[in-house]
């Protein structure tokens, strides 16, 4: 199913729960604006069995033209299942007003989106959206595509060139067909200096052998490929896939993400988990960087940031479990070549829940500050879902969401989207902004298996000059539509 024509949304005020956002909710955080409207896919009857959350949208990703600052991105889960993972596509939206409007225009990534044996988007389900804008104005996006019927599974890119609002078609990255080749949590992104070249990564869960049994002798031996392509000619081709990985041995990657600095070194952040069975250790978990000083033909060996400490989000009063993205690492690079990288961890609170670490380097990745705290979070509650973004003045941001407004109903979880700024190289950090000016019940939105509430293991934050650009879900009343996706604008 094809998007043939396009809907256009214009949204002043939305409502979450049961109040409605007024046109603007405090002095330095503009108005919510809705990029997500009915669903593209609703008639669409493809991907398997189960329960999908109709109307319902989860992780979204923004990215806004360098060339035209009013020209945004977003893509998202679109009508997300509840078991098996995945959505009936990767559904988006291009404003050319800053945010303010919206259209809707998708990818071919999936058969409800309108991919075909012939353009190589015959996937049942796609997941894990992410976009990135080139210096000249063309667009990149990338998905996970993969079907429930059988094993297939692939990474799929489509280009948007610039000036255009409708989506090339699919390039296949690489194409699986066995149960033991998985791929996942892929990432995309263009080169800020030079249009021509854009790197994409991703995971591969492999196993040894491939052996037929998975038993609980065997279950336990996959190993996580690092997985990497790029094109040097603005997407006409594309490199072979390959894994980075010096050894395959008792390591598996997940979150990979590449930044460029400006030097042009490629940095590509990432968790690893070390141990190739049921083991577990305090080190186990990692935040880790590979650099590239030849635009990827060679890379370094793994460089860690931290130790990983994150637990589960939990609700405060049930300790019922939240699916988050906890542990995948979110980079940024300022303009002076400064990286930053934020996940979730519990070192904060004693293992008890987790808060917002960040860690900085000031020399290519090559050696990381010592993580510090940076929400702002006032009572001992989850925090989750991070993102960091650097505007051009040097001024760094962390969104994230938090429970610190729950109540004592056990049937419902209040939940806010807050950020957070550092105006000083990451030393100091406050000047906290509340996105969401009333709590949603994290509840009524889209769930994934057992029914623990999911709206992302990331969401969306970008900027437009020294203005950022939060793009995040927040869930709904309204149970024909449990989740939407929302842009504000944000100064400290």
């Amino acid at each position: 199913m094809g998007l043939a024509s396009r809907k256009l949304f214009v949204v002043t005020a939305l409502s979450i729960g049961a109040v409605t956002v007024a046109a603007s909710v405090a002095a330095s955080v503009g108005p919510l604006t809705r990029a997500s409207g009915p669903s593209p896919f609703a008639s669409c009857t493809v991907g398997g069995s189960g329960t999908v959350s109709a109307n319902g949208e989860v992780e979204p990703y923004v990215a806004v033209d360098p060339s035209d600052p009013n020209h945004v991105i977003g893509a998202w889960q679109q009508d997300r299942w509840d078991s098996g993972g995945g959505a009936h596509g990767n559904a988006g939206a291009i404003s050319h007003d800053g945010g303010a409007t919206w259209a809707e225009s998708a990818a071919h990534f999936t058969l409800c989106s309108g991919g075909t044996t012939a353009n190589g988007g015959d996937y049942e389900r796609a997941s894990d959206p992410w976009v990135s804008f080139s210096p000249n104005g063309d667009a990149y996006q990338i998905a996970l595509s993969f079907n429930v019927s059988d094993f297939g599974n692939g990474i799929l890119v489509s280009k948007l060139a610039h000036g255009s609002d409708t989506w090339g078609e699919p390039v296949s990255l690489i194409r699986d067909t066995s149960l033991f080749a998985q791929n996942d949590k892929e990432s995309i992104t263009a080169d800020p200096a030079d249009s021509r070249y854009v790197y994409a990564v991703w995971d591969r869960a492999t196993k040894p052998g491939e052996n037929t049994s998975l038993n609980a002798a065997h279950s336990w031996a996959f190993r996580g490929d690092q997985m990497f392509s790029m094109t040097s000619n603005g997407g006409a081709t594309w490199s072979t896939a390959r894994n980075l990985l010096p050894s395959n041995a008792h390591i598996a990657t997940i979150g990979n993400i590449v930044s460029v600095l400006p030097d042009g070194t490629l940095v590509d952040v990432f968790e690893a988990a070390n141990g190739s069975g049921k083991q577990s250790s305090p080190n186990q978990f990692t935040e880790n960087v590979i650099r590239s000083t030849d635009r990827g033909k060679t890379w370094s060996p793994f460089i860690k940031i931290s130790n990983d400490q994150s637990v589960v989000a939990r609700d405060p009063e049930t300790g019922y479990g939240v699916r988050t993205g906890c542990g995948l690492p979110a980079p940024a690079v300022a303009p002076n070549g400064t990286l930053y990288v934020t996940w979730c961890d519990s070192r904060f609170s004693g293992g008890a829940v987790d808060d917002i670490a960040l860690s900085k380097s000031t020399d290519g990745g090559l050696t990381w500050s010592e993580p510090i705290k940076v929400n702002q979070t006032p009572v001992p509650v989850s925090a989750f879902d991070p993102e960091v973004d650097v505007v051009p003045n040097g001024t760094v941001a962390v969104t994230y969401y938090d429970f610190r407004n729950d109540t004592s109903d056990p049937a419902t979880l209040p939940t806010d989207a807050w950020i957070v700024y550092s105006t000083d190289a990451g030393a100091t950090w406050g000047g906290e902004q509340r996105l969401t000016p009333t709590s949603f019940d994290i509840y009524t939105g889209p769930t994934v298996s057992a029914g623990h509430p999911f709206i992302g293991d990331y969401e969306g934050l970008a900027h437009a000059g020294n203005t950022f650009l939060p793009f995040f879900v927040a869930t709904n009343s309204d149970t024909a539509n449990p989740s939407v996706v929302v842009l504000t604008h944000a100064t400290p």
